[in-house]
């Protein structure tokens, strides 16, 4: 997700382990991370689901409780495919 304003309040260390907390509480979260892409913050969470419509479903969760910290301009699930990153949505 690319991450725009923080809803008020909020501070900036909250929205990666909202984020990551999101999924946890559907799914094994293997990792997660915050970096910066071309001057926008962007959090990854990387969790596992047994198929596309299980991630999808974890993504809008993980969506969902991120937009309580601050506003997700864009987002996309992805899965690996023999070595890449393929979005499914």
């Amino acid at each position: 997700m690319i991450i725009g304003a923080l809803q008020p309040g909020n501070a900036p260390a909250s929205v990666l382990p909202t984020a990551a907390a999101a999924a946890a509480e559907l799914t094994t979260v293997e990792a997660s991370d915050l970096a910066l892409v071309k001057g926008s913050p962007r959090v990854t969470v990387r969790f596992t689901a047994d198929d596309a419509e299980q991630a999808v479903g974890i993504g809008r969760r993980v969506i969902e409780a991120t937009r309580t910290v601050a506003d997700p301009v864009s987002s996309v699930v992805t899965e690996r495919v023999q070595g890449s990153w393929v979005a499914i949505r």
